[in-house]
């Protein structure tokens, strides 16, 4: 090994474990790692960003902008709304769901199509009165196994097809991905229809009319104001209020003492209590006891229509703003005119003040505002609205404009008339002029995190191909692949692929593995469309974590799930792809 490659490896390990203890974000992790390559002579710095004009870049963002407006269109809803009433049984749920998130994350960013089906998931719980749970994972994964199918249905392949042209002079083209991609989604669904029984069982949902859904474990805050008849009683007397499911979790006295309360605790006025509970419940205890919310309070002095105010249930995405900060730093009071009543994170007790907490992706919250705002509010800042939403075909002449945008471009790429990059900027262009997406909203739709993870990271993956890295690597997996057939050293890229990809971005994990399938499959005299494909299969199947990937993360809150959820129902599928993925492959790639 010579220095350069030791230093190279040694930048990757380091971004790795960066990634894993999470202190940083993730672009600015892949910043550091570009840096330090530059810092060790690896990356020339005249090419340092290069990476910012390569064509995936481009081909995400503008990706990402068409299934924005093909999200916001409504015509999705507008399909699926006449079968909503026949979907009686979790079974017939699950195929419905599951297969129309699939087949539209083929050709929209899939957490963008799991967007678009989580409220409607949740109006069919309240109407069958089943757990929402049994249904959001099966979609998140059903989310993931639908971009297999086509070039863009994930980021995994757009890369592997910038690393086939590096190879072979030419990219994968729109749906290379589709024959294996397409048998692994049809087995995945299969399974997740029976699979979803190895979810813990949550029982029937409690929902009412008045309530838009069921989250275990909301987290709020009240004041014991003067003359509530609850003053002098004791924690338990409290809490019986509720039969029980409610719980105060710390009492708030002289400003800032937080206590943890017993139940024989004595309640006295001016208390801040932290409660814990189901939304029925607060609102229960809250009228009961004569409580008054924390910040509950009428948003502007001047607001006299009480109407007027909603209260809705909303999950903080991984491009929210709102994630990493408290509600003290983030005033939406001030700059939006809401007031945050309660906080639900799954598997956190209430032991500190609501506006204190730091938000993190999954958390779902109680959002109060005029009901007109908030639609623009939460799509500002980065929220999914978990109430059943009316379909909104806005001006209804431009309701089928992207649908037939999208459609257009993939046929011209399809039919080579235009190369990928020019297809998507060509559609996101478009879609402004007939104002199909407003560009306010454009540049609020690009994931600028991911945007800068690929440019800063590509000459990081270029900097390992050059000093050699990649043939090294591919040289120490070559000693386990020669005594394996060829199917046996594809099975075993896909598989490293699914390990690695939990701890580090998907995207990072083909911009390293990438080059070294390829290598390998050089040493071992084999095709390298066959390891290409493992790479993208296995990146994109992250089904292990509720971290690996923001459609787990999306719906870890409103689902309610815990981290070891996910090996229950991913673990077996995971085995599934590889079983189906693995032949596939070598049926339609062969070496």
């Amino acid at each position: 090994m010579t220095l350069d490659q030791g230093l190279a490896f040694a930048i990757v390990v380091a971004t790795i474990a960066l990634l894993v203890w999470d202190r940083f974000r993730y672009d600015i992790v892949a910043a550091l790692a570009l840096l330090a390559t530059i810092a060790c002579g690896l990356v020339p710095a005249d090419k340092a960003f290069d990476g910012f004009s390569d064509q995936i870049v481009i081909i995400v963002a503008s990706a990402l902008v068409v299934s924005a407006a093909v999200g916001r269109s409504g015509v999705i809803e507008w399909m699926i709304s006449p079968v909503v009433p026949y979907m009686k049984t979790t079974g017939a749920q699950i195929v419905v769901l599951v297969s129309a998130v699939a087949v539209l994350s083929a050709f929209m960013k899939n957490i963008g199509a799991l967007a678009i089906f989580i409220p409607i998931a949740m109006q069919i719980a309240r109407r069958t009165e089943l757990p929402a749970s049994r249904l959001l994972m099966p979609m998140s994964f059903g989310s993931l196994l639908g971009g297999l199918m086509t070039l863009i249905g994930t980021s995994p392949n757009i890369i592997v097809s910038r690393v086939h042209a590096e190879i072979t002079g030419t990219p994968f083209s729109m749906f290379d991905f589709f024959p294996v991609g397409a048998g692994i989604c049809v087995a995945g669904v299969a399974f997740l229809v029976i699979g979803w029984r190895l979810l813990p069982r949550t029982g029937k949902s409690r929902a009412t009319k008045e309530e838009l859904f069921k989250v275990e474990g909301y987290m709020s805050e009240a004041r014991i104001p003067a003359g509530a008849g609850i003053i002098g009683k004791t924690v338990k007397e409290l809490e019986a209020l509720s039969n029980g499911d409610v719980t105060i979790g710390a009492i708030i006295r002289e400003k800032f003492r937080r206590y943890v309360p017993s139940a024989n605790w004595t309640i006295y006025e001016n208390d801040v209590l932290v409660l814990e509970g189901d939304p029925h419940a607060l609102q229960k205890v809250v009228e009961r006891a004569g409580l008054e919310l924390v910040g509950s309070k009428e948003i502007t002095q001047e607001a006299k229509d009480v109407d007027a105010l909603v209260s809705v249930e909303a999950v903080i995405t991984g491009a929210s703003t709102m994630v990493g900060r408290t509600l003290a730093e983030l005033r939406l009071r001030q700059r939006y005119q809401i007031n945050v009543l309660a906080l639900s994170r799954r598997a956190a007790r209430a032991r500190t003040r609501l506006r204190r907490v730091r938000f993190q992706p999954g958390d779902v919250v109680v959002m109060q505002g005029h009901e007109d705002a908030l639609p623009e509010v939460f799509t500002e800042l980065g929220l999914l609205p978990l109430a059943e939403r009316n379909v909104q075909l806005g001006a209804k002449r431009h309701a089928f404009v992207p649908v037939a945008i999208l459609a257009v471009a993939m046929l011209a790429i399809a039919l080579h008339a235009i190369p990928a990059t020019v297809g998507f900027f060509g559609a996101a262009t478009l879609l402004v002029l007939f104002r199909a997406i407003g560009l306010r909203d454009l540049y609020n739709t690009v994931e600028w995190p991911i945007i800068v993870l690929l440019g800063c990271l590509i000459p990081v993956s270029d900097a390992i191909r050059t000093t050699g890295g990649t043939d090294l690597l591919a040289t120490w997996l070559s000693h386990v692949g020669h005594l394996l057939p060829g199917w046996g050293a594809v099975a075993l890229v896909m598989i490293a692929a699914m390990l690695v990809t939990p701890f580090l971005n998907n995207a990072a994990t083909v911009l390293v593995m990438g080059p070294v399938a390829a290598s390998l499959a050089g040493q071992l005299g084999l095709g390298v469309d066959a390891f290409l494909m493992a790479v993208a299969i296995g990146a994109a199947c992250d089904f292990l974590t509720p971290i690996g990937h923001q459609c787990n993360t999306l719906v870890m809150g409103p689902g309610g799930y815990s981290f070891t959820d996910y090996w229950r129902l991913g673990l077996p599928l995971s085995c599934i792809v590889v079983i189906v993925g693995v032949p596939l492959i070598m049926l339609f790639w062969p070496g």
